[in-house]
């Protein structure tokens, strides 16, 4: 059904929390995931992005979560339905149009960054 949602994710250290962003996307099966440690702002520079390996669909629900092991805190800060506008869903360039309320606009994400605008 084309979901997607940022997630933030805490992890906790002895005497330290470090917090980044886990971007997903329904892709079938699983979500496409990519981390980030800041969030990208409208018509602003790009910013770096990292591939990980896909997530479980349930990412795509879950509000509030904490992981098992110790491994942090995960937190649904933004979601909503995105339309791929890009030639294929299996390439280095993926181009999303999300409608959300802290991603809103055109997500382009190209090797190690991303970029959102309103222009597409």
């Amino acid at each position: 059904m084309n979901k997607w949602v940022l997630l933030e994710h805490k992890v906790y250290f002895a005497n330290s929390v470090d917090i980044h962003y886990d971007f997903l996307v329904e892709n079938g099966i699983d979500c496409l995931t990519w981390k980030f440690l800041k969030l990208p702002i409208l018509d602003q520079a790009s910013i770096e992005i990292y591939k990980q390996p896909n997530h479980r669909l349930v990412w795509l629900y879950r509000i509030e979560h904490e992981l098992s092991d110790n491994r942090g805190f995960v937190k649904r800060i933004d979601h909503g339905i995105f339309k791929n506008v890009s030639d294929k869903f299996d390439s280095e360039l993926y181009r999303f149009i999300l409608d959300g309320e802290l991603l809103y606009g055109l997500f382009e994400i190209s090797a190690n960054s991303c970029r959102l605008s309103k222009n597409y």
